[in-house]
């Protein structure tokens, strides 16, 4: 796992030392991150709420490539809810133009690392130019193997679940394999870890029937400055946790 971060990480520093903190045998197969406070990272700074939200993409390529070097089957990214259509239009503007630049300037660097690109959430309720690019960027990456970069976009936990269980009665009775199936998750390990930034103790509609056993790690770091050392630590502490899942240890 060292040898994944040759040449990125110094020898003897505080990155090289968290890193060989990390169990390589123990490591979480999902990861979901709540990536709060870029407005709040940019007001601090004087800057528009929009400077903050392009610093956090930086956040994300840094997060992106920590991950699949360490070698993480799956990592979701809440980016976009269904409630924050609430913001200024002029956010949700700058913030729709600025994925689809990202995702155009990044996905050659994504699919060169064998990482497979996939958006979930009502996507038929984005913007249409939105729409080209995620499927684009789907269909470039279908065939990779490696990490699944799996984004949230227009997406809200409890529709996600209702949506399952309308599908599963349509073609049969509700069940937990059935609902398990028709969830935009389908096919990805379950998530072993769920991270917030910015300090805030809730789910915010994210995830509600994946986080059912996730370890939850909340930092006050806000997204912009959570970079590869801050996943570090999250892995760390995931790490120290005794997973019971309902039952006790003998």
């Amino acid at each position: 796992m060292i040898e994944a971060f040759a040449g990125i990480i110094k020898p003897n520093s505080a990155e090289a030392k968290l890193l060989a903190s990390i169990d390589e045998t123990r490591l979480p197969k999902h990861i979901a991150i709540i990536m709060d406070g870029n407005g709040r990272w940019a007001k601090m700074r004087g800057k528009p709420r929009i400077f903050g939200h392009r610093e956090g993409s930086e956040s994300v390529r840094s997060i992106i490539d920590t991950c699949a070097r360490l070698g993480i089957e799956a990592i979701t990214l809440y980016a976009f809810s269904t409630e924050n259509w609430k913001r200024p239009k002029a956010e949700v503007s700058a913030l729709m133009s600025m994925l689809k630049r990202v995702l155009k300037r990044e996905l050659k660097e994504v699919s060169k690392n064998n990482i497979r690109f996939q958006a979930i959430g009502h996507l038929e309720g984005l913007d249409p130019t939105v729409q080209k690019e995620l499927a684009a960027a789907t269909e470039f990456t279908a065939g990779n193997t490696g990490m699944v970069m799996n984004v949230a976009l227009n997406y809200g936990g409890r529709a996600e679940i209702v949506e399952a269980a309308r599908k599963a009665a349509a073609i049969g009775e509700i069940t937990e394999s059935s609902l398990n199936e028709n969830l935009y998750t389908n096919g990805l390990p379950e998530v072993d870890l769920m991270v917030r930034t910015s300090g805030e103790f809730r789910i915010s509609n994210f995830l509600l029937w994946q986080l059912a056993y996730a370890e939850i790690y909340v930092t006050p770091t806000l997204f912009p400055d959570f970079r590869r050392p801050q996943v570090f630590e999250a892995i760390i502490d995931y790490q120290k946790r005794d997973r019971r899942f309902g039952g006790i240890k003998k």
